[in-house]
């Protein structure tokens, strides 16, 4: 029996995507299971997810090519408490909707990256100690006639980030208003100038981020959620964790923290120093 080639080739190809696919996948997970304390002290190389488009915790400095934040000074120097001055910090750029998958992917070691401690992702991943007590907020152009959460009423629109929890918040304390969500920080507040909502919802610094672009945006009517901000991990880095959180308790004594919050929080106007640590 004489065999078609012109089959057997299409089919080959498949079954090699096949394996390839299979032993990317595998090698993901082994990567998110392996010890990151013994990997680390081996390679003297760590890497962080942290977000790029978030005015004073994570931002891409077009200059450098740089992320420069509160985040990334925070992972910073947990890093080199850790494993000492010369280790090698490596950052990437993820977003509310890609951070966890990223991680549990083995792409990054940790995450710090402005996201909340919740039960919910207690049950994904492993949290740190709060190293950033924020807050919900809302933000609006100057001038609006919402000047609190509860003005959000069935004739309002809001803007949220896609896998953050601030769109779930807003649905339970503003039930009646619509909501968008975008992919990141920047589409949203893009969305905000160009009139496609009432309002924008995050955590408070990150909306006096923004605020600093453009003061003809304002903050108001105060926090109404209590959002403590994390190291997020893998599960299963139980010596990971506590060492990270020996380095939060560290550099805190030490006066690191404070220069560190002094060096993004001092000059923002109207931002609440009661939300730090």
């Amino acid at each position: 029996m004489k065999l078609n080639r012109s089959k057997i080739r299409p089919l080959l190809l498949l079954g090699l995507m096949v394996t390839l696919l299979t032993v990317l996948s595998g090698c993901g997970d082994n990567l998110a299971q392996q010890d990151v304390m013994a990997r680390v002290k081996r390679t003297n190389h760590i890497t962080w997810g942290v977000k790029n488009d978030t005015r004073l915790f994570g931002l891409m400095n077009i200059k450098t090519g740089e992320i420069e934040g509160f985040d990334v000074d925070i992972a910073t120097a947990i890093s080199q408490e850790i494993f000492g001055k010369d280790v090698d910090v490596k950052f990437v750029p993820v977003t509310s909707n890609t951070r966890l998958p990223l991680l549990k992917n083995g792409n990054i070691d940790a995450l710090a990256a402005t996201m909340t401690i919740t039960p919910e992702r207690k049950k994904e991943i492993m949290f740190s100690d709060t190293y950033f007590n924020a807050g919900q907020a809302i933000m609006v152009k100057k001038g609006s006639k919402i000047k609190s959460v509860k003005d959000l009423t069935s004739g309002t629109k809001v803007l949220g980030l896609q896998g953050s929890n601030s769109v779930a918040n807003i649905k339970k304390y503003a039930p009646d208003a619509k909501v968008l969500q975008l992919a990141d920080t920047a589409q949203a507040f893009t969305a905000l100038k160009s009139g496609q909502g009432d309002a924008m919802t995050s955590d408070n610094g990150i909306l006096y981020g923004l605020n600093r672009d453009d003061p003809n945006y304002q903050v108001v009517g105060g926090t109404f959620t209590n959002e403590p901000y994390g190291i997020g991990m893998n599960k299963g880095q139980e010596k990971f964790a506590k060492a990270v959180n020996q380095a939060l308790k560290k550099i805190e004594a030490d006066g690191t923290y404070q220069k560190i919050v002094d060096k993004w929080f001092s000059k923002v106007a109207g931002f609440d120093g009661s939300v730090i640590k």
